[in-house]
């Protein structure tokens, strides 16, 4: 039976985990929400001995990567023969807005933790899947819920362009790498594109006005999210289509916001049932 552990089981990986749970894998993983502490030292030696598969989702602490800090030398000893860690576009940092492929060069932009992690990662000494994602929406974590709840803000920054992932195409992604060969993988969706045009579609979508168009000072937002629109590029996902036959299930925003309105209202549907049935 295919086993995986799992490091740091946040949003992207629970969804990977629950997927494959239900077809039949074991999973094991750190995390607030795992079931193993990050610092057992002994339930983590355990655990790597038993994985066919793992998966690191942790991001770097302090221009270090965590993982490989405390557990490097044991990974790379592991019987396990898939090994793959979540990145970033991050790392490829500004472009002005042209095209990046896997064979760009990183460490320009405000990751450079990051890219200094992806890097170790390539460098550890086992084949490993290396996915890089740009930003990352799904059920709970989209343009919807940040309209929803008022934190939405439309930037006046003419050709500012992003690209995007849902994050089930992310676990496609992730799954398709496991029968494919070790490499570098950008994951994203077909249709980068300003996120002015992705928030005024959830507004549209949930049925209410796009927030006003604002300059970037008079939005106050948090340094690290006007870190967010000080880069400007599109990340080309060809490489995972030619070599992993993978394809983005939501092809473009409007797709995956969609899908995310109907998991939402569906979750909504059967929390009111579950109410209504133990009234």
């Amino acid at each position: 039976m295919p086993h995986l552990l799992i490091f740091g089981l946040g949003y992207t990986a629970a969804r990977l985990a629950r997927r494959l749970a239900h077809d039949g894998w074991q999973i094991e993983a750190t995390g607030a929400a795992g079931t193993i502490r990050f610092d057992d030292d002994a339930a983590v030696a355990a655990a790597l001995r038993r994985a066919t598969h793992i998966l690191s989702s942790v991001p770097p602490v302090d221009a270090r990567d965590p993982v490989l800090d405390r557990y490097g030398d044991a990974i790379r000893a592991t019987p396990a023969g898939w090994i793959g860690y979540l990145s970033a576009t991050g790392v490829y940092g500004d472009t002005g807005g042209a095209w990046v492929d896997e064979a760009s060069p990183v460490g320009h932009g405000r990751r450079n933790a990051r890219t200094t992690a992806d890097l170790a990662w390539q460098a550890l000494g086992r084949p490993v899947h290396l996915f890089r994602p740009p930003g990352i929406y799904g059920p709970g974590r989209s343009a919807l819920d940040r309209i929803a709840d008022g934190r939405a803000r439309r930037i006046d920054l003419p050709g500012q362009i992003f690209s995007r992932i849902h994050v089930d195409d992310i676990v496609s992604g992730v799954i398709a790498g496991m029968a494919g060969p070790a490499g570098l993988y950008n994951l994203a969706d077909d249709h980068p594109c300003p996120q002015n045009d992705v928030i005024a579609h959830a507004a549209a979508l949930l049925g209410i006005p796009p927030p006003p168009l604002q300059s970037l000072d008079a939005a106050q937002l948090s340094p690290a999210a006007a870190a967010f629109y000080a880069e400007n590029r599109r990340i080309a996902n060809g490489r995972a289509k030619r070599l992993l036959g993978w394809a983005p299930l939501y092809r473009d925003y409007r797709a995956g916001l969609a899908a995310c309105l109907a998991e939402t209202r569906m979750q909504g549907n059967d929390h009111a049932a579950e109410r209504q049935g133990h009234a």
